[in-house]
């Protein structure tokens, strides 16, 4: 790994090339959880976000009709290739002073492109237990107990995303 000074990459944040800055709004920790989103992303692992990446990770969520000009709209919000640096600047634009529970009921829509405000139980468990920091069977089974899902299956993401966000009201 690198071996500088945590002092040096403190001081980082202030000079650089213009684009660096965007780092800069972000804790480590974010940036990390980011990277691991694009990564999500970026089907074929080119560094590059591209129409095909999104339709490719929509449809492994089960969005399979997709139009392409809704495809064309999201690649359109970035000015160029949409590389890590240039997704980052997206989300920083979008998340800059934003209520953390808009950001996840955000992130939460993508999911649930017709805005039922829910998300299917086993989509959301395969999705917790095979990416990013993976779900035990433990956690998922607290998940479930504390918002169990609709006889259908469904899941009403805008409570999971007010708990995480306010934190439960424990009524004694």
């Amino acid at each position: 790994m690198h071996n500088s000074s945590p002092k040096k990459a403190k001081r980082r944040a202030g000079g650089g090339e213009g684009s660096s800055n965007v780092f800069s709004m972000f804790e480590q920790s974010q940036i990390q959880e980011y990277k691991e989103a694009f990564t999500i992303i970026d089907q074929n692992r080119d560094g590059i976000i591209s129409k095909d990446d999104l339709r490719d990770v929509l449809a492994s969520m089960g969005q399979l009709n997709v139009k392409n000009e809704e495809l064309e709209a999201m690649i359109k919000e970035a000015s160029g290739p949409i590389n890590f640096t240039v997704f980052l600047t997206m989300f920083g634009e979008k998340l800059k002073g934003a209520d953390p529970e808009d950001v996840i009921v955000s992130a939460f829509k993508v999911l649930d492109p017709e805005a039922t405000g829910l998300i299917k139980k086993q989509f959301l468990e395969e999705l917790l237990t095979t990416q990013c920091d993976r779900f035990s069977a433990e956690e998922m089974k607290n998940l479930w107990a504390a918002f169990p899902p609709d006889v259908a299956g469904n899941v009403d993401y805008k409570n999971i995303c007010y708990v995480i966000t306010h934190g439960e009201e424990k009524e004694e």
